[in-house]
């Protein structure tokens, strides 16, 4: 009785040992991929750190390596979702900080990628030939993840026009890029209004780049939506995910600003990628996950547009 007790201890500990790893592992990976690219999307460096899994894996079953990957995405989510309190070592590490963000988005490119692996398996039983497939699909996956900004750039610039004016809300990579090549690419000419962006002052920080592209660009109030709107021509925002029912999560204030957009008879556009599609279908405003930073971190206006 005692030899099998032993035997069963150190069982349980190799198995903690092999999952622990490249759990944490697929952590480093995810903060090393966020400091090296500042513009790579988090689902992205998600599906990816989570391929790095696959490639470090010595599991020799799909249960195995699923329960990996399980352990690795909910590790990433529970780092992005966690109160950060010790940001202010990110100066020295360069790790971004997630603070006011929501992980939603997050935890849909974990999701979307498991439910991948998933399905590669029932179509290859074999499991060294289905890891191989997963990792050369996954490469590709992520690779036309990393093009769908690009791509939505591309086709959502022919919805702006010449003369019009462009109200934003929260500092979407996506409606940058946008509006960015309609201007600089396509050579439109149109004026950009964005909303101050309050706690972060996300509005600020983007103003600036929409400046620097050469875009006339004012940043008004958020309180100030209604009072714009009727200059406005269209409405465009991104989203840190889309919901079952139609719905978007996007930063505080978009369920107001489409609500006026809506009221006024303003065109109301959304730009996401695909992989920002989540498995929730909230039936009202607060019938959402808990995946919100909790602290909330007030930057001042002038500083953001310093």
């Amino acid at each position: 009785g005692s030899k099998m007790t032993n035997d069963t201890t150190s069982t349980s500990r190799e198995t903690t040992t092999e999952t622990t790893m490249p759990t944490n592992q697929a952590l480093i990976d995810l903060q090393t991929h966020l400091k090296n690219s500042k513009e790579l999307a988090l689902p992205v460096a998600a599906i990816k750190s989570l391929l790095g899994v696959i490639q470090r894996s010595n599991s020799h079953t799909m249960m195995g390596l699923q329960e990996e990957l399980r352990c690795a995405s909910d590790a990433m989510i529970q780092w992005a979702s966690k109160d950060n309190d010790d940001n202010s070592n990110n100066n020295q590490s360069n790790t971004p900080s997630l603070i006011n963000r929501s992980t939603i988005a997050l935890a849909s490119g974990c999701q979307l990628f498991m439910k991948y692996v998933t399905r590669c398996f029932l179509e290859l039983p074999d499991f060294t030939e289905c890891k191989k497939q997963v990792l050369e699909r996954g490469e590709r996956f992520a690779g036309i993840s990393l093009a769908a900004r690009d791509r939505i750039a591309e086709l959502g610039q022919e919805f702006i026009q010449d003369g019009q004016c462009v109200l934003v809300h929260g500092r979407s990579r996506v409606v940058g890029a946008l509006l960015i090549k309609a201007a600089t690419m396509y050579h439109k000419h149109f004026e950009i209004i964005v909303l101050e962006g309050r706690p972060d002052a996300g509005g600020c920080k983007v103003a600036k780049e929409f400046t620097d592209a050469g875009i006339p660009c004012s940043v008004v109030l958020d309180s100030a939506m209604g009072y714009v709107m009727e200059r406005v021509d269209l409405v465009v925002v991104g989203a840190e995910g889309v919901v079952e029912n139609g719905g978007i999560v996007n930063k505080i204030g978009t369920f107001a600003l489409g609500v006026v957009a809506k009221e006024m008879g303003k065109p109301f556009y959304v730009a996401a990628e695909s992989y920002k599609f989540a498995r929730l279908y909230p039936l009202n405003q607060a019938d959402l996950p808990d995946l919100t930073t909790k602290k909330l971190t007030f930057v001042d206006t002038a500083a953001a547009q310093s």
